[in-house]
């Protein structure tokens, strides 16, 4: 029999202990639970924000794949929604004749498990401890503010509740598998072939949500410039970034060349993502300060370089006026977060690293309960506890109320915020319910719809408008009945829809 030297017996690893088990544990369960809530949402799908929007997109897409012009308004216009993932998930409505918001649901399951595949795989590049990955998702769903902040392209919790079946979701997701295949082609001799498939995935990244595409452009430029190739890297680089651009100009649906003029068009709606910083995202000052720790261990750590471009063109943003570019913010907040988690488990010593889990778990808490309301859109408000439905935010109602009547490709005289959602069910409306870069006649559409809905336009002048942009119904409030409309029904918050009438 074989007897065990000394020397194996000092080299063999020691198990882990009851407490380190725990401590691999304890995240690991923490984020399962995170992503059974999402999955949950998945199915109640609470509506908010640019769900309209995307519905729209998908409804043009089933009925006109080549050619589905403007999804908001009836005029024949490109569109930066018409992306890659929009087409994959129109050509499954037209196939299978499923509801568009079931169909959305399909894109929110493929869209969160690429999110979720995709964080596994980027942190595993940082770090081979076990829990790294779970503490990772947790950080980028909790380490936020004390103040609820939602938006697009945004990984809070309560942000991805309400846009898991956005592109920015998917987008955000092949982010992370973008910077995790890089990071592996930079630090090793990759073949032409995974050069230039990162080129196709940098392209799609762009098309299917161009703020997210920014992101992801400056998290590869910090791993190119952490590794800093030779020669022969960057010219495979560089063939991948060029046929990159090219799918960029051959796209089809929208010149996507011209967005980086309709800037102007964006600010003021994006001027928001500069106020209260630190409501909205000071707890993440501790992956700051992980990140310092990680710059003294390492001047080219990736996640400080990625972070400092992120903080660079954010900050451009605000001293320059372009608050379009504030949706670069994530490219600082990410690397961030991800800091925060990794240094629990790369500290250095065991004492560090429990005081670092500690501090971490803390403020995990309290951006837990900052958006704790989250559970309302499984649960609803009725069985949340007191405190915690206070920070319940009620979803929009929809206006499924009126499709009995108005069909697809009807045109709808409505305001702003009606007109976000109605084009989800298939109808048109006088004016987009969102900025719309493409479209060159929207504030003259705007201008109508004001004028239309002013107390003193005469009924005449009222009725030419309804002529003008061909609509067949108006949505507003009651007592608009007259000469030229007849009430149908009546919604939700004392909203009337009327039929136009010669």
């Amino acid at each position: 029999m074989h007897a065990t030297s000394d020397i194996e017996r000092v080299s063999r690893p020691a198990p882990p202990t009851a407490a380190a088990r725990a401590g691999r544990a304890l995240p690991q369960a923490a984020a399962a639970l995170v992503l059974v809530l999402l999955l949950l949402v998945v199915v109640r799908l609470p509506w908010a924000g640019d769900l309209g929007m995307h519905a729209a997109t998908i409804q043009r897409l089933r009925h006109s794949l080549l050619d589905p012009g403007n999804p908001l308004v009836d005029t024949d216009t490109p569109s930066p929604y018409y992306s890659p993932w929009m087409l994959v998930l129109g050509c499954v409505a037209r196939l299978t004749g499923l509801s568009v918001f079931v169909v959305l649901r399909i894109g929110a399951l493929v869209g969160l498990g690429l999110l979720v595949t995709g964080v596994w795989r980027y942190v595993r590049t940082l770090s081979a401890h076990r829990a790294a990955p779970a503490l990772a998702l947790l950080s980028l769903l909790l380490l936020w503010g004390p103040t609820l902040f939602n938006w697009s392209g945004f990984l809070g919790l309560n942000s991805l509740a309400l846009t898991v079946s956005y592109p920015s979701v998917l987008a955000l997701g092949l982010a992370f598998h973008f910077w995790a295949w890089l990071t592996r082609a930079l630090r090793g001799e990759a073949a032409w072939g995974v050069w230039l498939g990162l080129g196709v995935l940098w392209a799609l990244i762009l098309l299917c949500h161009q703020f997210t595409g920014v992101v992801a452009s400056l998290g590869g430029l910090a791993a190119v410039i952490a590794v800093r190739p030779g020669r022969a890297g960057l010219v495979r680089l560089g063939a991948g970034l060029g046929l990159g651009a090219v799918l960029l100009w051959l796209w089809p649906y929208y010149d996507f060349f011209s967005l980086f003029s309709a800037g102007a068009d964006l600010e003021a709606i994006h001027r928001p993502l500069y106020e209260d910083l630190a409501g909205r995202f000071g707890l993440v000052l501790l992956g700051v300060a992980a990140l310092v720790l990680r710059w003294r261990r390492d001047r080219r750590d990736p996640l400080v370089l990625f972070f400092a471009l992120g903080a660079v063109v954010f900050a451009a943003g605000g001293l320059s006026g372009h608050y379009s570019w504030g949706r670069a913010l994530p490219a600082a907040l990410i690397p961030a977060q991800l800091a925060a988690a990794l240094e629990v488990v790369s500290a250095g010593r065991r004492a560090v690293r429990g005081a670092w889990a500690c501090v971490l778990g803390a403020a995990l808490a309290v951006g837990a309960w900052t958006q704790v309301g989250t559970l309302g859109y499984v649960a609803g408000r009725d069985a949340l506890p007191g405190a915690v439905a206070a920070k319940y935010r009620t979803p929009w109602v929809g206006y499924q109320w009126i499709t009995p009547w108005v069909k697809y490709g009807d045109v709808v005289m409505a305001r702003t915020f009606p007109a976000r959602q109605i084009p989800a069910y298939g109808p048109y409306t006088v004016a987009p319910g969102y900025p719309d870069v493409f479209l060159p006649d929207a504030p003259r559409r705007e201008a109508a719809v004001t004028r239309y809905f002013a107390a003193g336009t005469p009924s005449d002048e009222r009725r030419g408008i309804l002529r003008e942009y061909g609509a067949r119904w108006v949505v507003g409030p009651g007592g608009l009945a007259g000469p030229g409309l007849r009430k149908v029904t009546a919604g939700p918050g004392g909203q009337v829809l009327y039929r136009v009438v010669p």
